[in-house]
């Protein structure tokens, strides 16, 4: 569980992120799940984006998301939202206490 100062920490280097996965009509499948949780494990932070298509929101698909790959929604800003979750191997962020 991230705490205020993480969250925004993680805000701050999301912003110069691209948005690497989008999420269409057919909303979260076991793809888009195997596709979220191998960029969570090699980038740890991912900015991701849901289309107008989508029967979810962006609230939504980010609470499902998180669930589904055990990881933190940081942000929900309009159709985007940015997950987190610290990797197993690939440590790169060092989150403030």
């Amino acid at each position: 569980m991230l705490n205020s100062r993480q969250r925004a920490q993680l805000r701050g280097m999301a912003n110069d992120y691209e948005t690497i996965l989008q999420i269409g009509k057919s909303g979260i499948s076991d793809n888009t799940i195997k596709q979220v949780n191998d960029a969570l494990e090699a980038r740890e932070l991912i900015k991701l984006r849901v289309l107008e298509t989508c029967p979810l929101s962006s609230r939504e698909a980010a609470d499902e998301l998180a669930v589904a790959v055990k990881c933190d929604v940081v942000q929900v800003i309009g159709s985007r939202f940015i997950l987190y979750r610290e990797s197993k191997d690939n440590k790169t962020i060092k989150l403030v206490k």
